[in-house]
């Protein structure tokens, strides 16, 4: 008889993209309710969750060579600290406002999440062409298989 326990659980390898999906459905969701202004029981918890969990997740992808514990809670500390200082600089001359606050934030989530990506297109753009060429002809001398992805064709040694 087999059982749940002989496969591999989809659950586990599922899991967090399926949490970062509902993360950001209830982020979306909160910002939006609002944003608009409307009179929802679930406003308030959907837009802390925004407030905390936004920040929180554009600074674990920014910080992504740290190990896990790290990053968590170097992630968490960031979170609260980007909050209070928005508050700070939005209270100061007097302008606070919820839809300034909420809009600031997640402005600055958007950039943190956009850094990734930003960071990636540099690192391959300043590789030198000699030093590409370079672990080509080591890859090859090695056994390995070399694809040329300009143009789609995957050479490999027999």
């Amino acid at each position: 008889m087999q059982t749940t326990r002989d496969k591999p659980s989809a659950v586990r390898t599922d899991l967090l993209p399926t949490l970062a999906g509902v993360a950001s459905a209830v982020s979306g969701a909160g910002v939006t309710l609002a944003l608009t202004g409307a009179q929802s029981p679930l406003r308030a918890p959907f837009i802390l969750f925004f407030l905390f969990a936004g920040p929180a997740g554009g600074l674990a992808a920014v910080l992504h060579r740290l190990d896990p514990a790290t990053r968590a809670t170097v992630a968490a500390t960031g979170a609260v600290t980007i909050d209070l200082l928005i508050a700070q600089s939005l209270s100061s001359p007097r302008v606070l406002t919820a839809n300034g606050g909420i809009t600031a934030v997640a402005v600055i989530t958007a950039l943190l999440f956009l850094w990734t990506p930003v960071r990636r297109i540099r690192n391959t753009e300043h590789i030198d062409p000699a030093d590409r060429l370079m672990k080509r002809i080591k890859r090859i001398r090695s056994g390995g298989s070399v694809s040329d992805h300009r143009i789609g064709i995957k050479k490999v040694k027999k």
